[in-house]
């Protein structure tokens, strides 16, 4: 029976000088086979995409300041500088109005509410020290094209597939984007227990291996 194995894969730092494809192929290409799925970590795609600042170079204004009161301590949004980079990404004015909605919706039992309204990318900001060194100094935005990325990733590499995920320890998982022909759903349950790792381990990329079998075996069984 074909048992799906998570295999992170160790690399340099990787930085906004680098290509994340070329990246995962020079690091990973030897061990992936044709039945496996290569993820990697939204975080770093973004870094390698330039979706990095700085918070001394944020305009950071009164309504930012103003909303991150109202965010938990655990939350990117709760500091000023990721409030005003979401701004800066989704609008000021969207995300006012998704708080003030979010808030009302909150009284009545319903939460969530906030980040359905606010855009994509307001889930997806890392604090500083919300990413790995040398970027813990930085505000790191949600990747361009994840769904783009992970196809360029399976042409390359010749895998069953790939996909961009967002996962952290509090067990919280979502895949960004895949490549065509996966769940993203799915994706997110096999990656919960968080086996990225983006500090000192440096291992950016895990290939899920014998996917394509396991999958197959489950329909067989179905």
């Amino acid at each position: 029976m074909a048992e799906l194995e998570l295999v992170p894969v160790r690399t340099r730092i990787l930085t906004d000088k680098d290509n994340i494809v070329d990246m995962i192929e020079k690091y990973a290409k030897h061990d992936v086979g044709p039945d496996d799925v290569v993820s990697v970590a939204e975080s770093v795609v973004a870094i390698t995409q330039g979706r990095i600042t700085r918070p001394e170079d944020l305009k950071v204004c009164f309504l930012a300041r103003l909303l991150c009161r109202f965010v938990p301590q655990e939350g990117s949004l709760s500091s000023c500088y990721g409030m005003q980079s979401a701004m800066d990404t989704e609008g000021q004015w969207r995300i006012f109005f998704a708080m003030m909605i979010g808030m009302l919706a909150k009284i009545v039992g319903k939460s969530g509410v906030f980040y359905q309204m606010a855009g994509g990318q307001t889930a997806l900001v890392d604090d500083v020290t919300g990413t790995m060194p040398p970027f813990d100094k930085c505000l790191v935005y949600g990747p361009h094209d994840p769904h783009g990325v992970a196809e360029e990733i399976k042409s390359r590499l010749g895998c069953y597939g790939a996909a961009v995920a967002d996962v952290n320890d509090l067990k919280r998982s979502a895949v960004l984007g895949v490549s065509e022909g996966l769940d993203p759903k799915k994706l997110a349950r096999i990656l919960i227990d968080n086996p990225f790792g983006n500090a000192s381990q440096r291992t950016p990329i895990v290939i899920i291996k014998n996917y394509a079998n396991a999958e197959k075996m489950a329909k067989d069984q179905a």
